[in-house]
């Protein structure tokens, strides 16, 4: 086909917030708050998520958009796909879009499996015909035939999701939108989902992919953007948008030494943090130090949270306080440290992110801080570098003949 499949110009998108101030919690304290104040009138400020974005995607394309958290992937392919309009710009699709963009989205959790089969498909203007033709197919793809007669609301997300997936991807919609829902399944069902996915690029149609994880995107994308603040600032192969997310990270953790230009509520916000090495052995502990501010209005202890990525944006580990049973009291500072130990890490660079967390994230230090582990495999023998290709970690093991 001679169009493309998308084709996007001066794409922006800016949204009203409102500034911070008292927010009154019931109707009695608004009441009382207009009576004090009848002329004060609340303050907005625009934010912009995506600033003069423009690209074209040819048929038969898998198109990755990848990007740092906040960087506007999410609201890019919810514009893509018409669930909210465009501030500017324009928007011109080749066909009708299927969308996975958040477990959930898309159907009704009164309503059985086979009910929102058919409820999924009318949506993205199918003929009952067509939906019966593919039925069995999504059916047998999702697993979850003995759950058919079941409201969703009863799934579990794993299940919603595959059942979700398997009509965004079997009916005959021609571009196929896809955000990074697919975490939620097991890893079995991922490798299935990109294979579909895959499958459906060659029939012609056209993917849009929106992952943190390079694996995957390097896997299903021929192409690929990368995001930044909201502009795109690189459209092109797969690796080299890989490279410009890495080479960003200088950048990035510079900015966000700024707390007030990170995400959270900002009721607390992390004023340290460093790492007790920052180059090391694969075997060695990692010690990562940290100190919070205090709040005396704030009620209820909080833990804190630390995520290890490699280069490419993947996590690596989670660690939460709260499954070791550390709680902090948010009415005095803290200092800590956590030590991560037996996590046998691969040579190269990783970043670290810290977050405090209540029942929301209060701080979001993302880029924390980064460490790079050395080249010296912990193993006895001196092999090719085939044997050490695959898998994010090393492992400590051992074979035994009998």
């Amino acid at each position: 086909m001679a169009d493309p499949a998308v084709a996007v110009k001066g794409l922006g998108k800016s949204y009203r917030i409102a500034k911070s101030g008292f927010r009154p919690t019931t109707a009695a304290e608004a009441v009382i708050n207009r009576v004090k104040h009848p002329l004060h009138k609340p303050e907005f400020e625009d934010f912009e998520a995506l600033k003069d974005v423009s690209f074209e995607v040819p048929w038969g394309e898998a198109l990755g958009i990848i990007g740092r958290n906040g960087a506007g992937k999410s609201t890019l392919l919810k514009l893509l796909t018409r669930i909210t309009a465009p501030s500017a710009g324009r928007i011109e699709l080749g066909g009708r879009v299927g969308s996975l963009l958040e477990v959930g989205t898309g159907f009704h959790p009164e309503l059985t499996g086979r009910e929102n089969v058919y409820l999924n498909g009318t949506l993205l203007g199918m003929r009952r015909k067509e939906i019966q033709r593919r039925f069995d197919e999504i059916v047998d793809f999702s697993g979850v035939e003995k759950f058919l007669e079941t409201p969703v609301k009863r799934y579990s997300s794993g299940m919603y999701v595959r059942l979700a997936f398997a009509v965004a991807a079997h009916l005959e919609t021609e571009i196929l939108a896809i955000d990074e829902v697919l975490a939620v399944g097991d890893a079995e069902f991922q490798a299935k989902s990109l294979a579909k996915m895959r499958d459906v690029a060659r029939d012609g149609r056209t993917v849009l992919y929106v992952s943190h994880q390079a694996q995957t995107v390097s896997a299903l994308c021929t192409r690929a953007i990368y995001l930044d603040q909201g502009k795109l600032t690189y459209a092109g192969n797969v690796e080299d948008a890989l490279a410009e997310y890495r080479n960003s990270f200088t950048s990035f953790h510079v900015a966000q030494q700024d707390a007030s230009r990170r995400a959270g509520t900002g009721e607390l916000r992390f004023t340290e943090a460093s790492i007790a090495e920052e180059t090391m052995e694969p075997t060695e502990d990692k010690v990562i130090e940290f100190a919070v501010n205090a709040n005396p209005d704030l009620v209820g202890s909080y833990f804190v949270s630390c995520h290890v990525n490699d280069m490419n944006g993947n996590i690596v580990v989670q660690c939460d306080s709260r499954l070791v049973g550390l709680w902090l009291d948010p009415t005095v500072p803290q200092r800590g440290a956590l030590t991560i130990k037996d996590l046998w890490l691969k040579p190269g660079k990783y970043t670290y992110d810290l977050y405090v967390c209540k029942t929301g994230i209060l701080d979001a230090w993302e880029g924390a801080g980064a460490f790079e582990v050395l080249p010296n495999p912990p193993y006895p023998e001196v092999t090719s570098d085939e044997a050490l290709t695959h898998g994010m970690v090393l492992a400590d093991f051992q074979y035994e003949r009998w």
